[in-house]
């Protein structure tokens, strides 16, 4: 049933929002409607179209806030005046709509994506306040002045959004999903697959965007591993120990094929070095292959035209595959001091595996236990304490 749920939430939301209009009330009869399926479905079983039940009681309960609200009575007479309650299931896929709604550009780009994860990528406030690294009232308060600003906006469904927001937020909803921030699951496939979904729809729609393609390219790669990167038991496998035999070829080879055609034709930008990146570890047939050197220099091309602590941050990984720990350590001293990566468990974790490669066991040792504390991940908190515990 929650797997339903999440699945159609967008679906509804979007056929309301087309419909009515009025973006926050709408998402608000969309919740009531979720509530009263949680609690009708475990006892009446779910209908044989749960879409179409959805829109039709979060249609009826956004006419009966309407009719309660009398400052509004010349929406109701409006609304009295279209056609019956809309019942059947739209024919049309609302949901990459919907996103370009909530990319309108009278919002921030930050409220942009946060609006966009929440109501298209079904994400909890807390997911998407530790996507961004920022508490989680701040974000809940950045959602609710987006939404009062679309509102105050006027925004109508369809209104065109910007491009590079939307694959920004498409981006956010796919790391989410393949290493999830919380929970005992390291990876959603409901949330990778959506993001895989409506970024393909997005290439289909501009098939010369150089970073749609890019980013699509880059989810194919990444995806791709998700089979080998956990054991049966749920235990994470990092990269260097996974079984290259069980990634998904065909995800691999169109990947490699598009970034490929791509980077020769369209002009450079973060999302294709990205996948670039990803192409490289792809095409090593074992990690003892893998073209660390060629890794550094796309990660410093990626650095200087899109710098953020993460993208430090494997650059550091990557010099020190390359150069030895020793110099990887060096770069990690230097972004210890940054702001937006004090407190992170990747820092940590990141630190204490180039410790233990090293020879440094104790401090590593200490590390893997700091890292193992700041996670909210359950298979990452698991793997790093068993690090901790083997050293």
């Amino acid at each position: 049933m929650e797997q339903v749920l999440r699945e159609a939430t967008p679906h509804v939301l979007g056929a309301l929002v087309r419909r009515y209009g009025h973006f926050d009330t709408c998402e608000e009869a969309v919740q009531e409607a979720l509530l009263a399926a949680a609690a009708q479905w475990p006892e009446e079983g779910l209908p044989d179209n749960p879409r179409a039940w959805l829109i039709t009681v979060a249609s009826r309960r956004l006419i009966d806030r309407w009719r309660s609200d009398q400052a509004r009575r010349n929406r109701e007479l409006a609304l009295a005046a279209q056609a019956p309650v809309e019942t059947e299931v739209p024919d049309r896929d609302d949901t990459l709509t919907l996103l370009v709604l909530c990319c309108h550009p009278a919002l921030t780009p930050a409220s942009q994506i946060a609006l966009t994860l929440r109501a298209v990528g079904g994400l909890s406030t807390a997911q998407i306040a530790a996507a961004f690294l920022v508490p989680e009232a701040t974000m809940a308060q950045r959602i609710s002045r987006a939404k009062s600003k679309i509102k105050e906006a006027g925004a109508t469904f369809g209104a065109v959004g910007q491009l590079g927001a939307v694959l920004h937020v498409l981006y956010l909803i796919f790391n989410e999903g393949y290493t999830a921030t919380s929970g005992p699951d390291l990876h959603v496939g409901e949330l990778t697959g959506e993001a895989i979904r409506l970024t393909r729809e997005v290439h289909r729609l501009r098939p010369d965007e150089g970073e749609v393609a890019g980013l699509l390219a880059l989810m194919l790669l990444t995806e791709a591993r998700s089979a080998a990167r956990t054991t049966p038991d749920g235990t994470l496998v990092p990269l260097a120990d996974q079984d290259r035999t069980r990634w998904d070829r065909a995800m691999v080879d169109e990947g490699i094929d598009l970034i490929t055609r791509t980077m020769a034709n369209a002009p450079i930008g973060p999302y294709q070095l990205q996948a670039a990146i990803a192409a490289v570890h792809a095409e090593a047939a074992t990690a003892k292959e893998t073209d660390w050197p060629q890794i550094v220099a796309l990660y410093e091309v990626l650095g200087r035209l899109a710098p953020n602590p993460m993208v430090s941050l494997n650059h550091a990984i990557a010099v020190a595959m390359a150069d030895g720990p020793e110099e990887g350590l060096a770069l990690l001293a230097k972004l210890g001091e940054d702001d937006r990566l004090k407190g992170h468990h990747r820092l940590e974790a990141t630190r204490a595996h180039l410790l233990e490669r090293a020879g440094d066991l104790d401090a590593a040792r200490a590390a893997y236990r700091t890292a193992a504390r700041l996670t909210t991940s359950l298979p990452e908190r698991r793997y790093l304490s068993e690090r901790a515990a083997g050293l």
